[in-house]
Order: structure tokens, then C-alpha cells, then sequence
């Protein structure tokens, strides 16, 4: 039996009903989906034990079809009724509803009404002005669905940073166990993906060998190809079947590092290398340094390269030209944070309101990843849509929290809460149940489209309250799906500062806020930072590497961040706030 969480089933059915929608079925069988995908969400009881224990159908909302569904789900690692939905409908349609402001009762509309099978026909329609005609819509709301995708359409052609490097990691894995492993003397990706950009196009992966016939012929071979772009004894491009487009450069031994720097780098960092080898009398190319007298000095590592120009070794994180060549020259480079200093995660959720685990598991799970401590902050009151905890709730989980920290040794659970900010900047519970909390993350969940004025205000209003410690997610984005908010972020980030409140880097690769440039700001104007995963599965926390990412593209130091402190370190900080 495959492996599922209750979560990540609610997740399938409701992809079930959505699919249904689009295709016009029947409504009370789409009501259904939903209201068994919402049942199984909040559920405390596995469906894996219930399935063992043959008592899926006792529970309400379960039926005798939806619970075959599941059955065959964990049976199969699949819905056939699902894989069946996908073949009916277009592709161009089912993406449809991954625009915002476009749910699978629009993109059913849209398909059936005006015969729209693509986004591309999405967007002539709506430039032709031809969606407000439909029932439901209007000028406005064509006006929105209009904004949304070309917002959606930055991010159509690219992947996220965790897919980009799962996808590259596979790809050299694959390469390990090939028939050309033998012939491959060292391999890396490059490019985006090794300087944890957040968004990428396509994935560089550089091989060094001795036979590049031979490593050129087994890259066309390989596995992952869906489509073969160009092959040469330099450089194989491929497409995966997924349709990403993947660049293998193929260089000498002696040629690698200087290589690995020139397809890591950014094109301005790549500029400015070359124009301070050329001060020096040199070009720099892919291959190494080149003199007057056309000899070619090669290197055996980047840091030889660096220190041959008179810099100190610069991490592919920051090879943005955006200050660090000048850093390097004068000794002035951060001393980089890095993925072992965290000692703890500060937002995490729960059953208590839309984890898939309880908060032991999370707990346990977190010791085993080697943590001293965590913070569940389930959410607050207003958030419904997110089971908000009401005050007897949240009073329980700290009773639940203090019987717990009694049975672990050296390591501790925080009692927290992620509290929305109301929309006029006031906290979703009073100051005296605050006051009963560890640990306070402060949030926005709605209201999002406030000006400018209003929601700076509306912010500083809430980190100013001397309970909240930390400010989550603070620009309010989501990568592909919410542009951030409007918020003059420097006043946000000077108040931060002033009031001893920690902003955030939310290590979610779908949202990555702070981003690296306002977490750059942060640090300059003395605000501590807290990089969390946000959690609602224990799978997320190695999602904390894209956080430390972002933050040492930010040039942060361990001494920035507060869950990189011991546990006692974090709590007199925090008592101190």
C-alpha cells in the first residue's frame, strides 16, 4: 500500500471535483469530492488505519464511491477516475484554473461557451474583450483575470528553485549509474540553479572527461531525454519529457573550474570578472586566463581563479555584481550563513488547524532532524479557511505543548501562533492571550489589495505590539500565484528594526519572503531575521535550504538570524523583546 497523508488526499479529491466542474458533471457528485476532501483534511484518525481497520465508510461524508476512490489511491498511487478527467480536457484548459481569479466553474465557461482550449486563446479573448460577455464576468473581472495572467505567464516557462534542483540532482544521480559514469571525471550544475536564484529557466549541468564523444553520445541517451535539442562534443542540449530544457557543457579536466565559474555567474558578475582580469593585462574566459602572449594559465578550483585576480573566494550565491567583487577585494565578504548553523524552526503548524500531523509527530520528526527546539504557531481565529483555532482551542494546544516538553531531554517545543493582522492592524486575540504565548508571528491572510499608506500603516501598527516577535512572509507574495502587496517596505523594515521585531524568510519555494535584496536591506538597517519553512508537513522542513539560500544571497551571517541561537540564547532574546 502506497504511502499517503490525509492531506495530500484531500488534495487529489479536491483536483477530482475541480476536474469535474470544468467538465460540467453532475454538482452534488462534485459537492461531494469537496465535502470529503474538507472531512479528510480535518480529520485526526489516518485514512490508512482506517482503511486497515475496514472503517472508511463509518465515516461521515465518506460514501461507498468516494471511498473506493481512496482505497484505490493508496492501492495504486493513483485515481484512475482522475487520470481519466485529465485525458477528456484540453491541457491549455486544465491550466487554466492555476490562473488566479479563475476557478473550474470559469475555465468551464470559458471552454464551453466561448470554446477557449488554451491560454493563448485565453488571452486573445480577453484582449478582444470577448469574456465580459459571459454571465458572471464583467469588465472588471476580465480586467483582473487580464493582471493575473500575465502575472502567471512570468512564471509559465520557468520552474521554482526546489524543482530545478531536484530535477539537476536526479539528472547527475542518473549520470553516477550510467554506462558513461567512467568516462566523467567531475560534474555540477551551474547557472540559476547553483546561485539559488528563485525562479529558473533551464538547468546547466557541467561535465568534465576525456572522452567528450563518448559522454556527448551517452547524454543523447539518457534516460530523461523527451526531445534532443543539440548534440555536440561541447555541448548536448536536451528537453525532458516534462518539457524542461537542460544545457550539459562538456569541458576538459583542466579546464573545469575556470568553467564552473563562467557558467555559474551572472552575466553582470561575468562582466565585471572580465573587465578586472583585463585592468590586470589578462582575459578570462571559459577556459582559464589568458596573458599577453596568448598562454592559457588554467586552475584546479574557483578559489585558485579568485585569489589568482586578487579576491577572496566569492559563493555562487552571490555572483550578482551587486557589490561583491568590491567586497572581495577589500576583505569584506560575508561570512556566509549556511544550512548546519539552524538549530530550530519558529513557524510550524499543526492538526490544530491545517497540518497534516500532530504536533508530536512534528516534534519527533524535528528532533530527528537534528533540531533543539520548534514553535507550532497554528493559526489564529479569523483565518477559517485555514481552521483558525479559537481561544479554547489554542489554551488546549499549550496544555498539549507543556505534557509534551515534559517527555522530550534536550529538546524543546515553543508555544506559538501565527496571529492574522485584521485589516485595520489590529491582532486576531487579545494582549493577555499573547501574553500566555512563547512566541508570536504576526501575518496577513486577506485584504491584500489595500493602498499603499493603509497597509504600511495597517502593519506597523501590528509589529509594533510589543507581544509580536516575529513578522511572517511580510511582502505577501506567492511565487506564480500573488504578487506582493503594496507596502513601503523600507518603513516596515526601520520599524522592525527600532521595535527589535524579526522579519522573516519564509523558506516555502513558492513564496521566499523576504527576498534576498529586502533581506540584504533588513540586516543594514539592524533588524534581526528568522528564516522558518512554514511547515504543514514534516517533508517541508528541507525546504529550510531555500531559506538559507535566499538569505546568503542576502549576504547574512549566522549572527543575523535568531534560530541559528542555542535555546537558551532564543529565549532570553525573545524575554529581552
Amino acid at each position: 500500500m502506497h504511502d499517503f497523508t490525509n492531506k495530500e488526499i484531500a488534495k487529489i479529491l479536491n483536483e477530482i471535483s475541480d476536474l469535474m466542474a470544468i467538465d460540467g458533471q453532475n454538482k452534488f457528485k462534485i459537492r461531494a469530492y469537496q465535502n470529503a476532501a474538507r472531512k479528510v483534511e480535518n480529520m485526526e484518525a489516518k485514512l490508512s488505519d482506517l482503511i486497515k481497520e475496514e472503517k472508511l465508510e463509518t465515516i461521515k461524508g465518506i460514501g461507498k464511491g468516494i471511498a473506493a476512490t481512496i482505497r484505490e489511491i493508496f492501492c495504486e498511487g493513483h485515481s484512475l477516475e482522475l487520470e481519466e478527467l485529465k485525458r477528456e480536457l484540453p491541457s491549455g484548459v486544465l491550466e487554466m484554473i492555476n490562473i488566479p481569479n479563475l476557478g473550474p466553474k470559469r475555465a468551464h465557461q470559458l471552454y464551453y461557451e466561448l470554446g477557449l482550449q488554451s491560454i493563448l486563446d485565453l488571452e486573445k479573448a480577453l484582449r478582444n474583450q470577448e469574456v465580459r460577455k459571459l454571465k458572471g464576468f464583467g469588465p472588471k473581472t476580465e480586467e483582473k483575470i487580464l493582471q493575473s495572467l500575465s502575472e502567471y505567464e512570468k512564471y509559465r516557462d520557468k520552474i521554482f528553485i526546489n524543482e530545478a534542483k531536484a530535477e539537476a540532482t536526479k539528472i547527475i544521480e542518473l549520470l553516477a549509474k550510467s554506462s558513461i559514469n567512467s568516462e566523467i571525471e567531475e560534474m555540477n550544475y551551474a547557472g540559476s540553479t547553483r546561485r539559488h536564484k528563485e525562479i529558473i529557466g533551464d538547468i546547466d549541468i557541467l561535465i568534465s572527461t576525456k572522452s567528450p564523444a563518448k559522454v556527448s553520445e551517452g547524454l543523447s541517451k539518457l534516460s530523461e531525454v523527451g526531445s534532443l535539442l543539440n548534440v555536440g562534443n561541447k555541448k548536448v542540449s536536451i528537453r525532458t519529457e516534462d518539457g524542461l530544457q537542460v544545457d550539459f557543457r562538456i569541458v576538459a579536466s583542466e579546464h573545469y573550474a575556470a568553467a564552473l565559474h563562467y557558467f555559474t555567474g551572472s552575466q553582470a558578475h561575468n562582466i565585471r570578472m572580465r573587465q578586472l582580469a583585463k585592468q590586470q593585462g589578462l582575459k578570462l574566459n571559459e577556459y582559464g586566463l589568458v596573458d599577453s602572449e596568448d598562454s592559457l594559465e588554467t586552475f584546479s578550483s574557483e578559489k585558485e581563479l579568485f585569489n589568482k585576480l586578487g579576491l577572496d573566494y566569492i559563493i555562487p550565491e552571490l555572483r550578482e555584481d551587486r557589490g561583491e567583487i568590491e567586497a572581495a577585494q577589500a576583505n569584506k565578504l560575508p561570512k556566509s550563513i549556511e544550512l548546519k548553523d539552524i538549530k530550530g524552526d519558529l513557524h510550524l503548524h499543526s492538526r490544530y488547524s491545517d497540518g497534516a500531523f500532530s504536533i508530536k509527530e512534528m516534534a519527533d520528526a524535528a528532533k530527528d532532524w537534528g533540531y533543539e527546539y520548534i514553535a507550532i504557531t497554528d493559526h489564529s481565529q479569523s483565518l477559517r479557511v485555514a481552521h483558525g483555532m479559537s481561544v479554547e482551542s489554542l489554551e488546549k494546544e499549550m496544555a498539549e505543548i507543556a505534557k509534551l516538553n515534559e517527555q522530550y531531554d534536550n529538546f524543546h517545543i515553543l508555544k506559538g501562533i501565527e496571529v492574522d493582522i485584521l485589516a485595520d492592524g489590529s491582532l486576531d486575540y487579545s494582549d493577555e492571550i499573547l501574553a500566555k504565548l512563547d512566541l508570536v508571528i504576526a501575518s496577513i491572510h486577506s485584504n491584500f489589495n489595500m493602498s499603499q499608506a493603509a497597509m504600511t500603516e495597517r502593519i506597523i501598527k501590528a509589529i509594533t505590539n510589543p507581544h509580536v516577535d516575529i513578522f511572517a512572509h511580510p511582502q505577501g507574495r506567492i511565487l506564480g500565484g500573488r504578487k506582493a502587496y503594496q507596502v513601503d517596505m523600507n518603513q516596515v523594515i526601520n520599524k522592525a528594526a527600532a521595535t527589535g521585531t524579526c522579519l522573516e524568510i519564509n523558506a516555502s519555494p513558492y513564496r521566499l519572503d523576504l527576498d534576498d535584496q529586502m533581506a540584504h536591506r533588513a540586516i543594514e538597517a539592524g533588524a534581526m531575521i528568522s528564516i522558518n519553512t512554514d511547515a504543514h508537513h514534516y517533508k517541508e522542513f528541507s525546504d529550510m535550504e531555500f531559506g538559507i539560500g535566499v538569505a546568503r544571497r542576502g549576504w547574512l551571517e549566522k549572527s543575523d538570524v535568531i534560530n541559528t541561537f542555542t535555546y537558551q540564547q532564543l529565549m532570553d532574546f525573545l524575554k529581552e523583546d
